[in-house]
């Protein structure tokens, strides 16, 4: 029951009651993109949640046997993954536009300087590798240690995955669905833990860009 128990406290900490009391924190934006507000989610958030999830798995097994390190499935699995990624949520969208049921969009910035754009850039990155540290490698990965097989496994990732976008309305829920599902299947496919990450982080990235062109041109 130990790793049901640590799996529960995580979930329920790092993105339920984690993020929700570190957004609360962080000051308003009114003026524009805030440097500060992404150092906040940074390191208040990103880096020490990623870091215990971590933490708890390298007591399980040493890195050696995680089979983590970077190499050419990375690369392979980060060139298949984006523009998957893409392609699922720009259907989404575009299938979304039809229903006239389009969650309202939140007033966002675009970076104005080098500064901004890097802090940005790490944020998204920061973002990424912690939900695929938990959602993708933690579930995935550690599924052996209570005989748990993979497609079961998948769908409890996919699962609590969506969950934590359901703020973002039924499309954005459905969108989660299926980028979890995708995501699970490369995961267990080439185990390409940072391949998965850079496009999952680099799908952010432009989601944010083209979110807030479209909303700025709006305005």
């Amino acid at each position: 029951m130990g790793i049901y128990a640590e799996f529960l406290i995580l979930y329920i900490v790092i993105f339920i009651s984690g993020s929700a009391g570190l957004h609360s924190f962080i000051p308003g934006e009114a003026s524009g993109f805030s440097v500060f507000s992404e150092l906040l989610k940074i390191f208040l958030y990103f880096i020490p949640s990623t870091a215990l999830i971590w933490h708890l798995a390298l007591k399980v097994k040493p890195v050696k046997f995680w089979d983590i390190n970077p190499g050419k499935k990375d690369f392979i699995s980060a060139f298949i993954t984006f523009p998957c990624l893409l392609i699922i949520g720009f259907t989404v969208t575009f299938v979304s536009s039809f229903t006239g049921s389009a969650p309202a969009q939140a007033v966002m910035y675009l970076p104005s300087s080098v500064i901004e754009w890097a802090a940005l850039s790490v944020s998204c990155i920061c973002a990424a590798y912690l939900e695929e540290s938990f959602f993708r490698f933690y579930i995935l990965s550690r599924r052996e240690e209570i005989n748990l097989r993979a497609i079961p496994a998948a769908v409890i990732s996919t699962a609590v995955f969506s969950i934590c976008h359901i703020y973002e309305g039924p499309w954005g829920f459905l969108n989660s669905i299926l980028s979890g599902i995708f995501l699970c299947m490369i995961f267990l496919k080439y185990r390409a833990f940072h391949g998965i990450s850079i496009a999952h982080a680099l799908y952010n990235l432009t989601v944010y860009v083209l979110t807030a062109m479209m909303i700025n041109r709006a305005v």
